[in-house]
């Protein structure tokens, strides 16, 4: 079945999927469950604002946590390759008739705020500060042993046109997708998996009520780290936080665990994927009904996880364009 051609002309140059800001209710909460619980270094902290990162990672941070009086997703990060990028990616957007406004934003300088066509507020910038090199420092290595981002996923009221904007206009890769009847070679995509660094995805769209962001997903450098994990957090005070798994995706065959914090935000533990650096690597194709493709033990996820999700700021939702039914573990 055909799927869009990935722009090679491109307007601008992103490199990946950098960083997200979230607004969250209580800061002491977020500074225990991301820093001390999930293991994420925390860079910097400043009352009001929480900035984490990997343990692999040199850029100043990879999530930003600020203080909100109700939960939202502030912003999804994009790093482009260029100050001259940057620039380009202001002139595309304002073509689109987007919003622009650049911004000096801590520790990444000049930023772009803008939106996708779709209302998704995206924050592009060029070059963060370095942090410190602590990947070998072991010592500090905690909770899940966070080592870096790897993709954010939403839900979307329309999933093949926003596949067809990150594809044919920036330049994304389809690395996997499921369709509503993989026997029908006009079927709709009804889930997409779309990259540039390399990996199986930096962003996923999932057919449903939004945009809304589902989950962050946050790379893990072994199964095991995610299994002891497991074990620490049903230990302090966190077995609410559980909510899907661990397990293995048919989808990106990477090993998972799904969590979720007091304010309702989905992280995702993720370990074990593939390179997709070849440019010319066809998509991998599921049909909907196959329960291998949620997990490929068949375990079916829950209802909370296909209908819940975290609205991004100021962008209207709209109710999904496709009706279908994905199997889904009894209540």
């Amino acid at each position: 079945m055909p799927f869009p051609t990935p722009n090679k002309d491109l307007p601008f140059n992103i490199v990946r999927v950098s960083h997200m800001e979230w607004g969250v209710t209580d800061m002491d909460y977020a500074k225990e469950f991301y820093g001390d619980i999930i293991g994420y270094h925390m860079e910097e902290d400043l009352g009001t604002e929480l900035y984490f990162r990997g343990m692999e990672e040199r850029n100043h941070h990879s999530l930003v946590l600020v203080k909100s009086d109700v939960p939202v997703v502030k912003r999804l990060g994009l790093k482009v390759a260029s100050a001259a990028d940057l620039d380009k990616a202001a002139d595309y957007f304002a073509s689109l008739g987007q919003p622009t406004q650049w911004t000096e934003k801590h520790a990444q300088g000049r930023t772009l705020h803008t939106r996708d066509p779709f209302g998704v507020p995206l924050e592009l910038f060029y070059k963060m500060d370095w942090a410190a090199d602590i990947m070998q420092k072991y010592p500090l290595y905690h909770g899940s042993r966070v080592t870096r981002i790897d993709h954010c996923n939403m839900f979307h009221n329309n999933v093949n046109a926003a596949v067809d904007f990150y594809v044919k206009e920036l330049g994304f890769r389809i690395t996997e997708t499921t369709v509503a009847n993989i026997n029908d070679p006009a079927s709709p995509q009804v889930a997409t998996w779309v990259h540039r660094k390399g990996g199986v995805h930096d962003l996923a769209f999932t057919n449903g009520t939004g945009p809304r962001m589902h989950h962050l997903g946050i790379y893990n450098a072994t199964a095991h780290d995610i299994i002891n994990f497991c074990d620490l957090l049903a230990t302090s005070g966190h077995t609410s936080a559980f909510e899907r798994g661990p397990g293995r995706h048919g989808i990106s065959n990477a090993f998972f665990l799904y969590i979720r914090d007091q304010d309702g935000f989905r992280t995702e533990l993720f370990a074990s994927d593939y390179l997709t650096v070849d440019p010319d690597l066809p998509p991998r194709v599921w049909d909907l009904k196959d329960p291998q493709r949620q997990t490929l033990w068949g375990q079916a996820a829950p209802r909370s996880w296909f209908e819940e999700g975290m609205p991004f700021d100021g962008c209207a939702q709209q109710a999904s364009e496709l009706d279908i039914t994905p199997i889904i573990a009894p209540d």
